[in-house]
């Protein structure tokens, strides 16, 4: 036998067993089938090829090669989810790596590189994509920014990005938003590294959304494997691509079976309910794309794409100059080239033909100012028709009139706070400046014109006639607690205060703790949980909570096994349907917009229901240009039951708020009990205005996720408030007994002229 033909033998046998350990991955082990007999087989030859005959050695070949393929075809007929996830974690999947190799014609990956990176989980790179029009080359430059697993993955946390490494991309957003030239990020993480040290997990990808919100540049994403909140971080963007052996989801399958299950911590899962968890979440990208929750699926080969499909990074890269004309057509304003490009463009998938990568004509991919708004504008009408998997109540005649009365109450405020407000500062300019001059004549010009101005332009009533904070007027604050008392004074009993041992608390008395100490130790100032009610009774002013969108209810849209019943039960446990409140309310006269995350309907968590409602709150306060609180009574995160219909609030909920805050409105968040993940990581941790409560504990991830995750374990006060506002988390710790009072300091002292009371 010739070397040429031994080295190719050789060649085969390693592809045969890396086919077979593929196929291990995918079913999760060698005792499927005939694995297991059939690698023991290529060993055997690989030991034992010289001693053959070149006739018999092709002839073993030959069958194994068969036998590999029937079995692939056999695979491949009837994938499951959790075999889809497999696909996704096996060693031998394509990587960013691979894409930037491939799918770029050159790029410099920038933030350093490979062990000494500043988070090797994330690489960023300036990168050069090219297209082919009738046989010439056009160039484009891009940032592309994705998660890296393999190629060192000692160093790379299998993806998972801490703090700042998703610092590192922001970075590197605004650079190409300065440079103006288009984002391509690379979505390859089961989640972000749960830590809270600086910049804190949850807090900077919370700044990842607020600023990518309105990032003024077309931001392309493809997802691969999109884990909850750490694919947010680089995911919010004008088209979402995703890999057809690609998964995306609230939850690992592990996680949600491991919660589903009541697994303790340490204890083994259940390989059934994992996989029954697997099919539930509807992780999928066929599952997203009827959710849509994508917008375009791009086809790998049967088993999913590996470091060696070059055909696929072909279409990749053709997929990706696609999309960012798609995004840049979508801001021109002469409709009907766009129309004509958009459908040469599409025409290759539409007519059925052989893929090829050439393009029918080249579009610059630059931005006038006004095809950059325009873009923004675009992106938020996607991601508020994004993720709405809630049910609606059928409204009464007077709901549906109320609705009514609010579309002209909008008119009003957009005239009264929006035309009439800018004149009316206008004329108080005019009358500050004349009336300094401190000339009687002046004066006596002036007054008639100020007292004119004043009865066409009243200033609203705030505190009992005190519009702005005067600290030596203490008596408004001096109110008592006595509207409501917390059925949990009604037991005859005493309870010890937990830090009893360290300060020497007394044992208190129940009725005393919840009724006059307000569930606070006079002590040590620990304090105990209290329920939402509550709150709705002493922090606002008596009878002004006025709650809205009650018609607005958490559903079941994936069909997930059991949830209907929890639903059900959560809704006879509060007499509520979904997990946050939503009101108009006062503090002292000032009207404020609330929305209140609490405890008693499934932990706080947060799904398509939930995020609709804080959105339409958050509009609600821009239209009147009220101060908006976010009291987190209790949150645990997004609601896995609603998979990424509920991991696509934190985009859709971040983009609300990034335009109510750059309207100039004041947006105020309060953390009470625990408050994790998701929302956390979004929507209320970009707020510049976050304080918690004392005894609250504030994070990304709770210990036993850290803990599984990481392998260290963390102290017990590794989330409370005060670690927390040391991390730069929180700006303040308010004593829940001068809640209502700090409160009304807030919304005097912050804020812009832009709110209707300033």
């Amino acid at each position: 036998m010739d070397q040429k033909r031994i080295l190719d033998s050789g060649k085969y046998l390693n592809e045969f067993a890396d086919r077979i350990n593929y196929l291990a991955d995918i079913k999760g082990g060698l005792e499927w089938g005939s694995l297991k007999e059939l690698l023991q087989r290529v060993q055997n030859l690989r030991s034992n090829m010289f001693d053959l005959r070149e006739d018999e050695l092709f002839v073993e070949l030959d069958q194994i090669d068969r036998r590999l393929e029937y079995m692939e075809d056999l695979v491949a007929q009837d994938l499951s989810p959790i075999e889809v996830v497999n696909i996704v974690r096996s060693p031998q999947r394509f990587t960013l790596q691979d894409i930037l190799e491939n799918c770029y014609d050159s790029f410099t990956e920038l933030g350093g590189e490979g062990e000494c990176n500043i988070d090797p989980a994330v690489v960023v790179a300036r990168a050069t994509i090219t297209r082919r029009v009738k046989n010439k080359i056009y160039y484009h430059q891009v940032m592309v920014i994705g998660h890296e697993k393999g190629y060192g993955e000692e160093f790379r946390n299998g993806g998972c990005a801490k703090p700042w490494g998703n610092e590192k991309a922001l970075r590197y957003m605004k650079v190409a938003e300065t440079e103006g030239i288009p984002i391509h990020s690379y979505i390859f993480t089961p989640g972000a590294y749960p830590i809270e040290d600086y910049p804190g997990a949850a807090q900077q990808i919370a700044r990842n959304l607020f600023q990518m919100a309105r990032l003024r540049v077309p931001v392309v994403a493809f997802i691969s494997e999109g884990g909850s909140g750490g694919a947010e971080a680089i995911g919010l963007a004008d088209i979402r691509l995703m890999a057809s052996r690609g998964y995306y989801s609230v939850i690992s399958p592990e996680g949600a079976a491991a919660i589903e299950g009541r697994i303790k911590e340490g204890g083994k899962v259940p390989r059934e309910l994992v996989e029954h968890c697997a099919a539930q979440l509807k992780m999928t990208a066929e599952d997203n794309l009827k959710l849509k929750t994508i917008d375009r699926i791009i086809q790998e080969p049967p088993l999913g794409a590996r470091r060696n499909n070059f055909g696929f990074f072909k279409q990749l890269r053709y997929e990706m100059v696609r999309a960012t004309d798609e995004v840049v057509l979508q801001t021109k304003s002469f409709r009907a080239f766009r129309s004509y490009a958009l459908k040469r463009q599409g025409k290759e998938k539409d007519n059925g033909r052989t893929f090829n990568d050439e393009f029918d004509i080249h579009i610059k991919w630059s931005l006038t100012e006004s095809e950059k708004k325009r873009l923004v504008e675009l992106r938020s009408r996607k991601y508020r028709a994004l993720g709405k998997g809630y049910k609606e109540l059928r409204q009464s005649v007077l709901s549906r009139l109320g609705h009514a009365v609010e579309s002209v109450k909008q008119n009003y405020y957009d005239i009264r706070y929006g035309l009439l407000r800018q004149h009316s500062r206008q004329v108080q300019k005019l009358i500050e400046e004349v009336s300094s001059e401190g000339s009687v004549f002046l004066k006596t010009v002036t007054e008639p014109v100020r007292e004119a101005y004043d009865f066409v332009f009243p200033k609203p009533k705030v505190a009992n006639g005190i519009n702005q904070y005067d600290p030596l007027r203490k008596s408004i604050f001096m109110q008592e607690w006595e509207q409501y008392i917390s059925p949990l004074a009604n037991e005859d009993k005493t309870v010890s205060c937990p830090n009893a041992e360290k300060y020497g608390c007394k044992d208190l008395w129940v009725p005393d703790l919840y009724g006059e100490f307000s569930g606070v130790c006079p002590t040590c100032g620990h304090h105990f949980p209290l329920e939402y009610q509550w709150y709705l009774e002493n922090l606002f002013d008596p009878g002004s909570v006025r709650e809205f969108n009650q018609h607005i209810i958490s559903a079941n849209p994936l069909k997930f096994q059991g949830f209907d019943e929890k639903l059900k039960k959560a809704v006879e446990h509060t007499g509520r349907r979904s997990a946050i409140i939503t009101f108009d309310a006062s503090v002292f006269d000032i009207k404020i917009v609330v929305a209140m995350l609490y405890s008693d309907f499934r932990s706080g968590t947060v799904g398509s229901a939930e995020g609709e409602k804080f959105i339409r709150a958050c509009d609600r306060a821009r239209t009147t240009r009220r101060p908006f609180l976010a009291y987190i009574h209790t949150t645990g995160g997004i609601r896995i039951h609603e998979g990424t219909l509920g991991v696509i609030q934190m985009p859709r909920c971040t983009l609300v708020v990034r335009e109510y805050i750059d309207s100039g409105g004041l947006y105020i968040v309060v953390y009470d009990n625990n408050s994790y993940a998701g929302p956390v990581a979004s929507f209320l941790g970009c707020s510049p205005y976050q304080v918690g409560i004392r005894s609250s504990r504030i994070g990304f991830a709770g210990p036993r996720v850290i803990r599984e995750t990481t392998g260290a374990d963390v102290p017990p006060d590794y989330h409370s408030a005060k670690n927390a506002l040391k991390r730069g988390h929180i700006q303040g710790i308010w004593d829940r007994r001068e809640f209502r009072k700090n409160l009304f300091e807030a919304l005097m002292t912050m804020g812009g002229p832009h709110l209707y009371y300033k």
